[in-house]
């Protein structure tokens, strides 16, 4: 779909090597895992925990510009869903193209599904009727 996908947390590359060659879930991972052993770069993102030294789960999206179009952060119990993040990507993808005054709604998963036009004041409390076509 054109774009990077990295990983990264304060484990060090040679755990990431490791848990890359003996769990299954991983056996076929071909993105980056990037080592942040001092927290730096999970400091910059919000998701260091300086009192126990542990990233939450954290998930960004960012433009060819190094814009962030979205964020997303778990504690560390709660593991992301790729389909969703796929279906965000997809839609900031689609937006991009499209520009103008179109808004993907929360169950928006592909091109062709419904948007919504011009949403403003008038739309508020109706946003089911405008996904029905009222």
């Amino acid at each position: 779909m054109g774009c990077d996908i990295v990983t990264c947390s304060t484990d060090t590359k040679f755990t990431h090597l490791a848990w890359q060659r003996s769990e299954k879930e991983l056996a076929n991972v071909k993105y980056t895992m990037a080592a942040d052993p001092t927290g730096k770069l999970s400091r910059m993102f919000g998701v260091y925990n300086e009192d126990n030294g542990l990233d939450l789960r954290g998930s960004f999206l960012i433009d060819p510009e190094g814009k962030l179009m979205g964020s997303e952060m778990n504690f560390y119990n709660l593991g992301r869903n790729i389909e969703e993040q796929l279906r965000k990507f997809k839609a900031n993808i689609y937006m991009a193209k499209k520009g103008g005054n179109e808004v993907c709604p929360s169950k928006w998963k592909d091109e062709g599904d419904k948007t919504l036009v011009n949403p403003g004041a008038k739309m508020v409390g109706r946003v089911h009727e405008a996904l029905q076509g009222s």
